[in-house]
């Protein structure tokens, strides 16, 4: 029987009904309390964390996300039901948590991941267009590395209990949500009363739905950057067919929900400057493509026993801190006064995403094992 449930979700088929059904669940939970256009954002998830556990002070985006925690142990489920769970380190771990670092400036300069910047697009936000060209260029980039021999090392089995860190981590941040603990007066654990942080479904549908994309997604290997990884390398459209589905499903949904708005301006924790979009995703995508998979699927990878794949996203939550500590993080567009004032990045977030790029290419560039 399990071998019949592994072929399905190996086939075609199977990464199109587990992508359609991310793509329906993700509105689903927008429409039942996540902010807009945000049912599932995986960058912006793991920043609101960050501010949860007063990583940064930005009051508007923190709350541990329920959906977080289940993408890590609906992939732990599945990877034990399937006798897939290893547990395995040792692949250039520093240099996967600055990758993790940069990925997030990359993330927050546009205001969302590649799976937002796809939910983005199916309710119309059109910068949605602009950052996944972004991020098939910073991909497309990655991919020129692969090719001329770049890798971080291989990872090699460890002990079971090192593959447990992350599940058990996110038990703590499950514990942490449903009792609050404040440890000082006026500190942490910090909760969103407006903004962003404040919109949120309940804690049990949450949760619910992320284990289940969590199992779907490593059962079936679901990963956007792999999905242009795989197109640009190796013509594989595979996982593509997955990542479709996502985007009609999700667009199909929010139409019959009425969640669908077109247009580039003022759409909800967005912004329409297009160079730092597509600069932004650049940088998310290369690092994605050099750390081997974009934050969803590192959280399922963390999920299934990867321990370096835990270390880049733990580098995503200190890079969300980094982000919104030095003011790198983006800006959303605003009517002020009944003048369009666009968003963006400030000048120091401009250095930090051409840093980035510079960072990631010289890690390209000098681990490849031929040249």
């Amino acid at each position: 029987m399990s071998e019949k449930i592994t072929r399905f979700f190996a086939s075609r088929w199977g990464i199109v009904i587990s992508g359609a059904a991310i793509g329906i669940l993700a509105t689903l939970l927008q429409r039942l309390g996540n902010p807009p256009n945000m049912g599932v954002c995986v960058a912006c998830f793991e920043r609101d964390i960050a501010g949860a556990l007063g990583l940064h002070r930005v009051s508007v985006v923190q709350y541990i996300r329920p959906e977080i925690i289940g993408f890590v142990l609906g992939s732990t489920i599945a990877a034990l039901l399937f006798r897939e769970f290893r547990a395995r380190a040792g692949s250039a771990p520093l240099v996967r948590f600055m990758l993790g670092v940069f990925a997030m400036i990359g993330a927050l300069t546009f205001l969302g991941c590649p799976w937002r910047a796809l939910l983005r697009l199916a309710g119309g936000d059109l910068n949605g267009i602009t950052a996944l060209i972004g991020l098939t260029a910073g991909i497309s980039i990655g991919v020129q590395f692969l090719k001329s021999g770049y890798n971080l090392g291989r990872s090699y089995k460890t002990y079971s209990s090192a593959g447990w860190v992350m599940p058990l981590a996110m038990i703590g941040l499950l514990l942490l949500l449903v009792f609050r603990p404040q440890f000082v007066p006026g500190g942490p654990i910090f909760f969103s009363d407006k903004g962003p942080g404040s919109l949120h479904a309940a804690i049990p549908v949450s949760l619910i739905v992320g284990l289940i994309i969590g199992f779907l997604a490593q059962r079936t290997r679901f990963c956007t950057m792999g999905s242009l990884r795989d197109i640009i390398l190796m013509r594989d459209t595979h996982l593509l067919s997955g990542v479709v589905a996502f985007v009609v499903a999700a667009f199909i949904s929010n139409m019959l929900l009425g969640q669908v708005r077109f247009g580039f301006v003022l759409q909800p924790v967005a912004h329409s400057n297009h160079v730092w979009n597509f600069l932004g995703m650049t940088l998310t995508g290369l690092a994605f493509a050099l750390a081997g998979g974009c934050p969803g699927r590192q959280l399922f990878l963390a999920g299934e026993g990867d321990t370096d794949a835990g270390v880049f996203v733990l580098g995503m939550i200190v890079g969300a801190g980094i982000s919104h500590n030095f003011n790198l993080a983006g800006r959303a567009d605003a009517m002020v006064q009944g003048v369009l004032n666009v968003g963006g990045i400030s000048v120091y977030g401009m250095i930090a995403v051409l840093l980035g790029i510079t960072v990631c290419l010289v890690v390209g560039f000098t681990m490849r094992e031929k040249y």
